[in-house]
């Protein structure tokens, strides 16, 4: 079934109950301004897993009578994907127009199964940055990859997380276990799935042009007006919300704030939305995040909320599925405890949740991690919630993960050379990988 998400009102900015957002002007807007832009009227849902996820997805998809947008880092050839391609190639089948794009890299073990599955459905699959040849390693922005989670359903259903088309129970280096992994997301109705599904959009039209980008040129250079159609294209490829009506009054007050990191105008968006919520944090911060190493900002904000008394709970990998991002984390465990912030292992699964809860009334929920990776490279969205009622449902969930992890009081690593050689190894390995990336700055 799909969440509790009620048909749509016409869009409205909600009280003032949260975060407040940046002033009026043109719905584009929230896009070149350094905070976040909350819009209300809108309904959320939290989904926990694939085993909700799933569901409420086909259930959206299988009602779609226009479109279907939806972008994954990972598209497995699991009975999960197998599924989600059949819901896709049933809806292209009757005439929805269904947009697929996946990461090249993440999807690379899948795409012949997933391309079989979708051969003459009518579904138009694109790959983002594809690595069919050992030379496309060598094209700029390789490492860059499209992490981001996303699907728009008629332009009025939007879901945003962690959660990659794959079974939760199943992980790629690892196998299949018992336990599904720890992973959220968010289905959402109203104002905000404007620039989730415009977003949607963009990445698609990149992933083609890169697909067939001498055609689009080419094209663009035999066009009797040459200059318009480059300027339509660019339209395409720019992560701008549409225009979007007057805000009327409505009974539902979610505010809520669609969150991108690119490598254009929101290279930090993400991450200056946590930064500040922690900073205005002041009973309460919980972080849930499988790949943990922040930058020196972000630590100070923890740091400093700890020393004013806000209670700091991080709860981190405690099955690692991947060596060097357990020790990343693990090396800046005694700089974190020495501060009074709390931090827990979760030991059930595999964690790969990315959410936080401040204070009981803020949330998000996404793709990002708080690393490197996540906050300065890769393509990563989240979606921000200033509602007391869903960040209430997120912390019992984060609550309830707790009751399952065991708490550090010890660092694995203690202060001494050890400490500091750990820890200047990491950042070495950090500093050096951006380098390669082409990102330039301090992290």
């Amino acid at each position: 079934m799909t969440p509790d998400l009620p048909a749509p009102d016409a869009p409205a900015d909600g009280p003032a109950d949260g975060p407040a957002p940046p002033g009026g002007g043109h719905p584009a807007a929230w896009y070149a301004l350094p905070h976040p832009h909350y819009t209300g009227g809108n309904d959320v849902a939290l989904l926990r897993g694939g085993d909700e996820l799933f569901p409420a997805l086909a259930a959206a998809v299988e009602t779609a009578l226009h479109e279907v947008w939806l972008a994954t880092y990972i598209f497995h050839d699991d009975p999960a994907g197998e599924a989600m391609a059949g819901v896709l190639a049933r809806a292209a089948g009757r005439g929805v127009r269904v947009r697929l794009v996946v990461d090249g890299f993440g999807s690379h073990r899948a795409l012949p199964k997933l391309q079989q599955w979708l051969a003459g459905s009518g579904v138009s699959l694109m790959v983002f940055r594809p690595l069919e040849r050992w030379w496309n390693w060598l094209q700029p922005g390789q490492m860059r990859r499209l992490h981001i989670k996303l699907c728009v359903v008629d332009g009025t259903i939007g879901f945003v997380g962690g959660i990659n088309v794959i079974d939760d129970r199943n992980d790629l280096n690892h196998g299949w276990s018992d336990t599904p992994r720890l992973d959220f997301a968010v289905g959402l109705r109203g104002p905000v799935v404007a620039p989730i599904e415009q977003t949607v959009r963009a990445l698609w039209t990149r992933a083609a042009f890169g697909h067939d980008w001498r055609a689009e040129v080419l094209s663009m250079a035999r066009s009797a007006e040459p200059i318009a159609q480059a300027r339509r294209l660019l339209g395409r490829l720019r992560i701008l919300p549409p225009p979007q009506p007057e805000a009327q009054a409505v009974e539902r007050p979610v505010r809520a704030a669609f969150l991108v990191r690119d490598n254009l105008r929101q290279r930090r968006a993400i991450e200056r939305a946590y930064i500040d919520a922690i900073r205005e944090a002041q009973l309460s911060v919980d972080i849930v995040c499988p790949y943990f190493y922040p930058g020196r900002s972000f630590r100070r904000a923890l740091v400093k909320a700890a020393r004013r008394g806000v209670r700091v709970r991080l709860l981190l990998q405690g099955k690692v599925d991947y060596r060097f991002a357990g020790l990343a984390a693990r090396v800046l465990y005694d700089e974190l405890l020495a501060e009074g912030v709390q931090i827990h292992e979760y030991m059930p699964a595999f964690l790969h949740a990315k959410a936080a809860i401040t204070d009981g009334r803020w949330a998000t929920v996404g793709s990002s991690n708080i690393d490197p990776l996540s906050l300065l490279l890769n393509l990563e969205a989240n979606v921000a919630i200033a509602d007391e009622p869903f960040a209430q449902d997120l912390l019992r969930a984060f609550e309830l993960a707790l009751t399952q992890s065991r708490q550090v009081t010890v660092a694995p690593y203690q202060t001494g050379a050890w400490a500091v050689l750990g820890r200047g190894f990491v950042a070495w390995v950090a500093h050096w990988y951006l380098r390669l990336a082409g990102q330039s700055g301090r992290y």
